[in-house]
C-alpha cells in the first residue's frame, strides 16, 4: 500500500510529538500556580518591602518564566501544525508574543530587584520609588498585557480552526478570547497614574496586579485543558 505525502506528516491527532505537548501542559500548569506567591510577595507590606520580599519574588519570578518558556516551546509545533496557513500565521504570533512576554517579565524583574541590590536597606519600593519604577510598571503592566493577549487570541485561533489540530477543548478555547480581551482593557491604564491604590491605574492592584494574576492561572487552566485533551497511548 502506498503512503501519501499528507498521511505520513500526520503522526497523531495533534500534528506533534505526544512527550512535547503534555510537556506544555505541565510547564502551564507550573507557571500558573507560580504566579499565585509571586502576586501574594507585593501585598505582604503596605511600606516599602524588605530587600528580602524583593529578592524571593524576583527568584520564584526566574522559576515561573522558565516553566512558561518551555510551554511556549513545547506548544509550538503543535499550534503552528494546524490545518490552515491562516491558522499556522496565529500559532506562531502565539509563540513569538509568549516569548515576548517571558522577556518582557524578566525585565521588569531585573529592575526590581536592581533597585534593591543598589538600596539594601528597604528605603525604596521598586514598584513605586524611583526612575526605575516607571519603566518596571509600563512593562508589567501594558507591554506585558499586550503580548499575552497576542499569544491567547492567537492561541484560540490556532487551537479551533475547524480541520486544524484540537490542542484543548472549546470551553478553553473561548476562556482564552475572554482573558485576551481582559488585558487588552487594561493596556490603557498607561493615562491613568501611579497610584497603586486606585483600580485602573498602570501599576494598579486592579489592571496590574489582578489582570496578571487572572491570566496566569488561566495559563494553568489552559495546560489542564491541554493534558486533558493530549492522547494518552504512544505513537506507533
Amino acid at each position: 500500500m502506498r503512503i501519501t505525502t499528507e498521511q505520513s506528516v500526520q503522526p497523531n491527532a495533534l500534528g506533534g510529538n505526544q512527550f512535547d505537548i503534555r510537556a506544555a501542559g505541565w510547564a502551564a500548569v507550573l507557571a500558573g500556580l507560580l504566579s499565585v506567591p509571586v502576586v501574594g510577595l507585593y501585598f505582604v507590606y503596605s511600606d516599602a518591602p524588605p530587600a528580602s520580599n524583593v529578592l524571593t519574588r524576583g527568584l520564584v519570578t526566574l522559576i515561573f518564566v522558565a516553566a512558561l518558556l518551555v510551554f511556549g516551546i513545547a506548544v509550538a509545533g503543535p499550534l503552528k501544525s494546524t490545518g490552515s496557513h491562516v491558522a499556522a500565521l496565529s500559532g506562531r504570533i502565539a509563540t513569538a508574543s509568549l516569548l515576548i512576554y517571558a522577556v518582557v517579565i524578566l525585565f521588569a524583574t531585573s529592575l526590581e530587584v536592581g533597585t534593591v541590590l543598589e538600596y539594601p536597606d528597604g528605603t525604596l519600593d521598586p514598584t513605586t520609588d524611583g526612575p526605575l519604577a516607571a519603566a518596571m510598571a509600563l512593562a508589567h503592566g501594558p507591554i506585558a498585557h499586550i503580548f499575552i493577549a497576542m499569544f491567547l487570541g492567537g492561541f484560540a485561533h490556532a487551537a479551533s480552526v475547524p480541520g486544524g489540530e484540537r490542542i484543548a477543548g472549546p470551553r478553553v478555547i473561548r476562556g482564552s478570547v475572554v482573558v485576551a480581551i481582559l488585558n487588552l482593557a487594561a493596556v490603557p491604564s498607561m493615562y491613568f497614574g501611579m497610584d497603586a491604590t486606585h483600580f485602573y491605574a498602570v501599576n494598579g492592584w486592579g489592571a496590574d496586579a489582578l489582570v496578571g494574576l487572572i491570566t496566569m492561572l488561566w495559563i494553568a487552566i489552559v495546560g489542564v485543558g491541554i493534558l486533558r485533551t493530549a492522547p494518552r497511548r504512544p505513537v506507533v
